[in-house]
């Protein structure tokens, strides 16, 4: 079952039109995640929204947001006045302009979505867009409004559908000065240069996301299930940190290890981490193998 949509309006390019479901392409829910709770009953920890200045709860009618003009003085604005200045990029992803992939600075990249017809209306006016798109082989510049701001998206197509990533405005992007202005200008050699391109050369490969593994998550599902089954917990030694004496000297060694290393193997495309972890206590395997095989993966440890 498809996950439900973000945003729900219309796709414009010039006069045409149609309507679009807007959905997240990417999810942390498989990821490993812990509750805090009181060391000293087991109960979890809940937190209550309470005035700063009384310590009294305060109910979620009565919770306004506010901007700050001065320390402890804050402008109230309220709900109607903001839906007052409701953009109409709220309901409409209006193209304004077409770049090419290649002008898009990465840091401007903030995450993607897919974005499809929604309905069976559109389907037509959705294709010419998109095959336009492609056969330009350019990027369309939109405007979306999410939780209430408008963003920045960018349109290309994948597959049948589109990809539609936010990016940032200019003022969100720290420039690089500040950072990079007392980097060291230094001479390198050829001889360097040259150990350093076969380095690159030897571990070159093609982008294949499918080999990535999230060593930490393995690490928390092994230590998860060395916890249920009452496994003793070893300490983990750390490798000493070793100074780099000559610069050449590590380069050759490092020519020598990445030609001894092996291509990493293809990790299998598992549909959830979770189901690496142990079934509940309790459950016979026959029963627990069962119900793992007609439920969906457990998004909460037992």
């Amino acid at each position: 079952m498809a996950p439900r949509a973000n945003w729900k309006g219309f796709l414009r390019l010039s006069l045409v039109t149609c309507p679009v479901a807007l959905y997240p392409a990417t999810s942390d829910a498989e990821k490993i995640s812990f509750n805090q709770i009181n060391k000293n009953t087991g109960h979890r920890i809940r937190y209550k929204r309470v005035d700063a200045e009384t310590g009294e709860e305060v109910e979620n009618e009565d919770i306004v947001k506010g901007f700050e003009v001065d320390k402890d003085t804050y402008l109230e604005v309220t709900k109607d006045e903001l839906e007052n200045i409701a953009l109409e990029s709220t309901r409409t992803i209006e193209i304004d302009e077409f770049v090419k992939r290649d002008e898009i600075d990465p840091r401007y990249l903030i995450r993607p979505y897919y974005l499809r017809p929604d309905g069976k209306v559109g389907h037509d006016a959705f294709a010419v867009i998109r095959e336009t798109i492609r056969g330009m082989n350019m990027v369309a510049i939109g405007r979306v409004v999410l939780t209430t701001r408008e963003h920045i998206i960018a349109l290309e197509p994948l597959d049948k559908g589109l990809v539609g990533t936010l990016l940032r405005y200019p003022y969100e992007v720290r420039s690089e000065q500040e950072y990079f202005d007392d980097i060291q200008d230094v001479k390198l050699t050829k001889d360097m240069l040259d150990l350093a391109r076969h380095i690159v050369n030897q571990k070159t490969a093609h982008f294949e996301p499918e080999k990535f593994e999230d060593h930490y998550e393995t690490a928390l599902i092994d230590l998860i299930n060395k916890k249920r089954a009452g496994q003793p917990i070893a300490k983990k030694e750390r490798p000493a940190a070793g100074n780099v004496v000559n610069l050449m000297d590590a380069l050759r060694a490092s020519l020598g290890q990445a030609g001894a290393t092996k291509a990493p193997k293809k990790a299998k495309k598992a549909t959830g981490q979770k189901e690496m972890l142990l079934p509940i206590q309790g459950k016979k395997p026959k029963e627990a193998a069962a119900k793992k095989a007609a439920a969906k993966p457990q998004r909460k440890l037992a």
